[in-house]
C-alpha cells in the first residue's frame, strides 16, 4: 500500500477532531463528516489526567485545554462519611502543565473545534456515509448528502454506537455492564482542590470533580438492574436517592440536584474490540474501537492518544504498515484501561469478591503517566 495523502474522518467528536488536527499538522489532507447538524455535546463534566494533557499538548492544545478547565491536585478516595482514605496525587507528564484537570465537555469541544476551524479543515455537518467500498488501492465513499469521494484512509471515530464498526464488524456491539451513571453540575466549594471518590455504599460509588473556579460536577455510578429507563421528570429525585447517606462535601452538593432537565443519566455500555481495529484501509479509534465505562476517567484521553499515535504513524509509513504500528502501540494500553474500568464496576456490584479499587486506580494512573 502507498502512504495516505487524503483521509476521511467519520465523526466530529474528541477523537475525530484530534485526529484531523494531528494529520493536518503533518501535511495530510483530511476531511471530517459529522452526522449531528448542530455539532453539540452534553453539558456535563469530564475528568482528565496527565496522559490526556500530554496528548493534547502534542497537538499544540495543552495550554488551551488547561485554560478552559480547572487544574486540581489529583484524586482522593473517601469513606461514605467523607473521611479521606487515600490520596493519589497526579504525576505530571508535561513540565509546566498540570496532571489532573476537570473541564466541561462543551469547553473541550470549543478548544478542538476552534483549532479545526483555524486550520481550515473541512467539516460537513449533518452528513455521514451510505457505503464504504475498499478496493485495496483506496476507499470509495458514498455520503448521505448524495456526494461521493475517494480516500487513501478512512477513520471511524463515531463513538460507542459506531456506524463504521457496525458496517465492518456487525457482531461487535456495546453490552450493558449493569450500572448507570448520573451527572449534575453544582457550585464548587471554595478551597476544593481534589476530585473525590466516595466508596463504601452498596452497589456503587459517587463523587465530584472541579470544572471551573465556580463550578464542579457530581456523579453517581450504581447498579441499575434490568437497564431501566426513567421518566424525565423523575431524574433529579432518582439521583438524590442514590446520593442518600453520604456525608462531607457530597452531602451538601446533593442538595443542589433539583432540576430534572439538568440531570444527565446514561446506562453504562462497553465494547472492547479485539485486535486489529482495522480492515484494509478503514480503521477505528476511540470509543468506536474500545468504549469503556468511566471508572478511570480515561475515555477522552484514550481517544486523543489514539489520534496522536495514528497521525504519527500515517505520516511516516505506508497505510498497511502504519495501521499495524498503530495497533502495536495502542492495543494493550487501551485494553488495560477498558478491562480495568469494567473490573472496577464489577467490584462495586459484587463487593463480596472485590479487590482493592484504590490500589488498582493508583496502578493505572501511574502506568498511564508513562509515554505512549
Amino acid at each position: 500500500m502507498s502512504k495516505a495523502n487524503r483521509v476521511l474522518i467519520i465523526g466530529g467528536g474528541v477523537g475525530g477532531l484530534a485526529a484531523a488536527i494531528g494529520l493536518h499538522q503533518r501535511g495530510i489532507a483530511v476531511e471530517v463528516v459529522e452526522r449531528d447538524k448542530d455539532w453539540k455535546v452534553y453539558q456535563v463534566g469530564i475528568i482528565v489526567q496527565a496522559n490526556f494533557v500530554r496528548a493534547l499538548n502534542m497537538l499544540g492544545l495543552g495550554d488551551r485545554a488547561v485554560a478552559a478547565g480547572y487544574a486540581y491536585r489529583g484524586a482522593r478516595f473517601l469513606d461514605i462519611d467523607g473521611n479521606v482514605l487515600k490520596e493519589l496525587p497526579g504525576d505530571t507528564a508535561v513540565d509546566g502543565l498540570p496532571s489532573d484537570l476537570g473541564l466541561t465537555r462543551p469547553a473541550l469541544h470549543k478548544v478542538l473545534t476552534e483549532k479545526v476551524r483555524a486550520l481550515g479543515i473541512p467539516v460537513r455537518l449533518g452528513v455521514s456515509f451510505d457505503s464504504l467500498c475498499d478496493d485495496g488501492d483506496g476507499v470509495d465513499v458514498k455520503f448521505t448528502d448524495g456526494t461521493c469521494g475517494r480516500y487513501d484512509l478512512v477513520i471511524g471515530a463515531d463513538g460507542n454506537y459506531s456506524a463504521v464498526r457496525k458496517a465492518l464488524w456487525p457482531e461487535a456491539k456495546p453490552q450493558y455492564t449493569g450500572q448507570g451513571v448520573w451527572r449534575y453540575n453544582v457550585p464548587r466549594p471554595e478551597g476544593l482542590e481534589w476530585a473525590d471518590i466516595y466508596i463504601g455504599k452498596d452497589k456503587g460509588k459517587a463523587g465530584y470533580c472541579p470544572l471551573t473556579p465556580e463550578e464542579m460536577y457530581i456523579f453517581a455510578v450504581f447498579e441499575e438492574p434490568g437497564n431501566p429507563r426513567f421518566p424525565a421528570a423523575t431524574l433529579a429525585a432518582e439521583m438524590r436517592r442514590r446520593l442518600e447517606g453520604y456525608g462531607g462535601i457530597l452531602a451538601e452538593a446533593a442538595r443542589h440536584v433539583t432540576d430534572p432537565s439538568l440531570v444527565v443519566y446514561r446506562p453504562l455500555e462497553a465494547c472492547i474490540m479485539p485486535a486489529p481495529w482495522y480492515q484494509g484501509r478503514i480503521v477505528l479509534i476511540g470509543d468506536a474501537a474500545h468504549s469503556a465505562t468511566p471508572h478511570l476517567g480515561q475515555g477522552a484521553a484514550m481517544a486523543v492518544e489514539d489520534a496522536v499515535v495514528l497521525a504519527e504513524e500515517v505520516a511516516e509509513r505506508e497505510v498497511d504498515s502504519a495501521l499495524a504500528a498503530f495497533m502495536e502501540r495502542r492495543f494493550e494500553r487501551a485494553k488495560l484501561v477498558g478491562l480495568s474500568s469494567i473490573r472496577l464496576g464489577e467490584w462495586e456490584m459484587h463487593p463480596e469478591s472485590a479487590g482493592d479499587p484504590m490500589q488498582l486506580t493508583d496502578q493505572i494512573r501511574k502506568k498511564l503517566a508513562e509515554p505512549v
